[in-house]
């Protein structure tokens, strides 16, 4: 073998172990199995989200409004079919800004992300779910951080709407961009607020909408547990399911 054999064969063996011993940064990802609906309402709501680019997702506890919503949001990120997964609800109480919070990305957006990390770690992985929040494609923030903000190629969900202000929720819907989903969950038997929630105001401006969808569960598709729908229906009949039950 000649000596130019010998050092094209050297650099080849040494491209292949180089290749070979990549460190991947992306996490792999889980095998995910098929997702499935737990009743008929679920399967509804999730067909309007799949179908419409605005939707309205209204409903007591336990119903199945974050879990599904969630699930959606990671499989289109999952599919690359966006960029991004942008999660928010209002503050009522004090001390918006995320500024003054200890710590990195991940541990700042955990109030906002919180409700959603068991659907989107079941979904997505946990590594990989870590990995898009450190590299900003999945976020949680205060509604006031939407301000300025235009959402493109996004999944964008609202919780908690019913505790958003009508200046809230016009700023938030004026947001929306190309090839973004956005969901609107809320419950206005829950609201904090003392005066209009923003979410009964676009409700009765922007139902007509063909683009809107404005999909409502009922008491009786509570999935949680027995005992639960029972106290949702008994709140829902007396009409008075205010300030005690969260989602």
């Amino acid at each position: 073998m000649s000596r130019r054999d010998r050092a094209q064969k050297t650099r080849a063996a040494t491209q292949s172990y180089e290749t070979d011993n990549i460190l991947t940064l992306v996490p792999t990802l889980p095998k995910i199995y098929p997702f499935k609906y737990l009743n008929a309402p679920q399967e509804q709501y999730g067909n309007a989200i799949k179908t419409f680019p605005l939707v309205f997702g209204l409903g007591p506890a336990g119903t199945g409004k974050t879990y599904v919503c969630g699930a959606l949001a990671a499989e289109a990120l999952r599919e690359k079919r966006i960029d991004k997964i942008i999660i928010t609800r209002p503050a009522v109480e004090a001390g918006e800004s995320l500024g003054f919070l200890p710590g990195d990305k991940e541990e700042k957006y955990e109030p906002w992300l919180q409700p959603f990390r068991d659907v989107l770690h079941e979904r997505l992985g946990k590594g990989a779910v870590d990995y898009h929040i450190n590299h900003g494609k999945i976020e949680g923030a205060p509604l006031a951080y939407m301000r300025g903000r235009t959402f493109k190629n996004a999944f964008v969900i609202m919780d908690e709407a019913q505790n958003a202000t009508p200046a809230q929720m016009q700023m938030f819907l004026t947001r929306i961009g190309e090839n973004c989903t956005v969901i609107v969950n809320g419950d206005l038997n829950q609201t904090d607020l003392l005066g209009i929630s923003g979410l009964a105001e676009a409700l009765r401006i922007l139902s007509f909408i063909p683009s809107v969808k404005v999909f409502t569960f009922k008491a009786t598709d509570s999935v949680r547990s027995g005992l639960c729908r029972e106290i949702c229906e008994a709140y829902e009949q007396d009409g008075a399911m205010g300030t005690v039950i969260r989602n």
